[in-house]
């Protein structure tokens, strides 16, 4: 089976070298190169890195609903996307006898969008899971094939739950494609009474406002995790919160966001409802580090009644 791929990030490059592994990936379609740092040096995506280590043929197109025509002429049977970052036209959705399948990172209708996984923790989802589907025009509205489901845990951030994800949906999309090429999979239409949406994350949304309650705070804290990272504002310079912990003390006449005590442990920072233990941060300019080794650089005089904003 000829099978064409269209992916950009790390999330995507389990789901392609599975399907090296296991298909004849005729051509890769990626985001063109990124220019980054100071000298503006061209960065490639993961997936084409991936790609030219199989010598596979790489289509970086600025606009895919214009520049669609190496896609067409590869002549494939199967079109698997993953993570891409462009909305796929419809003569491209139309092209492959077998479909265009998808591989999501959330439990459709859920949370459709650009950032599923950092929003499933940042919303307080207890599980989410890898959905495989036939692709339509709209956004993440297509039919379901499959899916699979994995808990939440307390202890992950956005990093180790996308990893599960990345695995997940390799393993989901390998063990889908057999029923879709014999005609035994499942086509189940989306219940558009259940939609969520999950939009690229904006940069206000990365801000801590710590008159939320302590759950909220540590939600969005470890949905950021470890990049792009929350932020605060302290000393009128911002900070990322890198890591932090549930902390149930209460402190009376005191502001949300104020710094009441410091611990081994972190920052103690009051929230809407009580309190939240700050452990690992960024300090401007400066590289993550253990909160206590912040203080130490500080003092902790000069922290104590400090605020957050």
């Amino acid at each position: 089976m000829k099978v064409v791929f269209m992916g950009t990030p790390s999330f995507a490059v389990p789901v392609l070298q599975g399907l090296i592994d296991n298909y004849d990936v005729v051509l890769v379609v990626t985001q063109p190169d990124k220019k980054i740092g100071r000298h503006q040096n061209l960065r490639m995506s993961p997936i084409k890195e991936l790609a030219l280590e199989y010598d596979i043929s790489v289509f970086q197109p600025e606009k895919i609903r214009v520049d669609y025509q190496k896609i067409l002429d590869s002549k494939p049977d199967m079109i698997v996307t993953c993570a891409y970052g462009q909305i796929v036209p419809k003569i491209i959705l139309d092209c492959p006898k077998f479909g265009c399948i998808n591989v999501h990172a959330s439990l459709l209708p859920k949370l459709r969008g650009g950032a599923p996984i950092h929003k499933a923790i940042m919303e307080g989802y207890s599980s989410t899971g890898i959905t495989i589907m036939y692709m339509d025009v709209g956004m993440d509205d297509g039919d379901i094939i499959s899916q699979s489901e994995i808990p939440i845990l307390d202890s992950d951030n956005l990093e180790s739950l996308h990893d599960k994800l990345s695995l997940l949906g390799a393993k989901l999309l390998l063990d889908t494609i057999p029923s879709i090429l014999d005609g035994t999979n499942e086509r189940i239409k989306q219940n558009s009474d259940e939609v969520t949406y999950a939009y690229n994350i904006k940069r206000e949304e990365e801000h801590i406002d710590f008159s939320k309650t302590s759950l909220e705070v540590y939600n969005l804290i470890r949905g950021l995790s470890p990049n792009p990272a929350a932020n605060a504002i302290l000393f009128d310079q911002e900070m990322k919160i890198c890591e932090s912990r549930l902390f149930s003390k209460n402190y009376l006449n005191h502001v949300c966001g104020e710094i009441v005590e410091v611990l081994k442990e972190g920052i103690v920072v009051v929230t809407g409802d009580g309190s939240i233990l700050l452990t690992k941060v960024k300090p401007f300019g400066k590289k993550m580090m253990d909160a206590s080794s912040y203080v130490n650089g500080v003092g902790k005089d000069k922290i104590i009644g400090q605020v957050f904003i």
